[in-house]
């Protein structure tokens, strides 16, 4: 069959065809790899030199024109099927169209805007820090030795061969450098994202959110630390909540300590408390004198507190999930919830 012939018999059924499926199906007889036009460029190397180009134009305008026919025909199938929709006895154009869907804000980014809120209202400054952050930072300046346990690979994710980079295991680099760029008295707080190599399970997760809270001023006290604690309680929970210090070691901090509250969900204990009536919240205390030597700042005539709050646990607490991995699963039948 010549090309000719194949245009005109293509124009006939092309015509005929009023489903968009069938067309589509039509379309691959004739321009898909196994079609027609395919056919007849597949013999063109068969041929004597001298008819080649010929052939080749031939095949060509074939395709061209076969293309042209079905985008045709494919834009007046539309155009009849919204015809047929807008001729409906149920169509009203007055009607709205439907309500684009809306995103909202995830639970993680609605507490640390909350917490963000509070303490900018106690005169705390919000500051942030890199992600991939110096080993100086991380480690050092922290009162965190070379032989320290916490710098195990099975820990900390390194990001060159020599040590240097980390991705940051806590926010806690952030004081060092905001100790370095500011002359005491200041309060700063430090949300952000951080990185561990652990097995994740349902309480645990190579990846979570911490908030860093640093003051710095003469006289500083553990006193100091209790009121901005329990403020920071009042703030989440809508009520004041019994709080005790466990003592806990951490090399920045001395004295160090664990801060518990009460259960705000039970008095009797229940499984967010594990039976205990307390829950534990964040380690804390007042910064180490090497910490706040190593931010350029005379711990002699200065002190100051410090605290680390797991704002994934938070979340956790305050919505009663019971699985981190759902924070960051992306799923939307869980983000919808919030």
């Amino acid at each position: 069959m010549t090309a000719e012939d194949t245009l005109q018999q293509a124009r006939e059924r092309i015509g005929a065809c009023a489903d968009p499926g069938a067309l589509k199906e039509l379309e691959r007889e004739y321009l898909g790899k196994k079609g027609a036009v395919a056919a007849m460029l597949a013999e063109i190397p068969k041929l004597a030199p001298q008819a080649r180009k010929a052939d080749g134009q031939r095949a060509n305008d074939l395709k061209q024109a076969l293309q042209a026919l079905f985008d045709e025909r494919g834009a007046a199938l539309a155009t009849t099927k919204l015809d047929a929709l807008l001729r409906a006895d149920d169509f009203d154009p007055t009607l709205p169209p439907p309500r684009a869907l809306r995103g909202g804000l995830h639970p993680i980014t609605q507490v640390t805007r909350e917490l963000e809120d509070l303490f900018t209202s106690m005169g705390y400054e919000v500051l942030d820090g890199p992600e991939v952050e110096l080993d100086h930072y991380n480690f050092e300046a922290l009162n965190i030795s070379k032989d320290h346990p916490a710098r195990d690979s099975q820990d900390t994710f390194y990001c060159d061969d020599a040590g240097r980079l980390v991705l940051r295991t806590h926010t806690s680099p952030v004081q060092v450098r905001a100790m370095e760029k500011r002359k005491p008295p200041f309060r700063v707080i430090a949300p952000g994202r951080v990185f561990r190599q652990e097995t994740t399970d349902a309480s645990h997760d190579h990846t979570f959110y911490q908030m860093e809270g640093l003051v710095v001023g003469k006289d500083i006290s553990v006193a100091h630390l209790i009121g901005a604690m329990k403020t920071l309680l009042r703030g989440m929970f809508g009520r004041d909540l019994e709080v005790r210090l466990r003592p806990g070691h951490f090399p920045f901090v001395e004295p160090g300590f664990e801060l518990d509250a009460r259960c705000p969900f039970c008095e009797a204990g229940c499984s967010v408390c594990k039976r205990t009536t307390w829950i534990e919240l964040l380690p804390c205390g007042l910064v180490h004198p090497n910490v706040l030597r190593a931010g350029g700042i005379d711990p002699e005539v200065f002190s100051g507190f410090a605290f680390g709050l797991g704002l994934s646990r938070l979340v956790m607490l305050r919505h009663g999930i019971d699985d981190v991995r759902h924070l960051l699963s992306g799923d939307l039948r869980f983000l919808e919830q919030f």
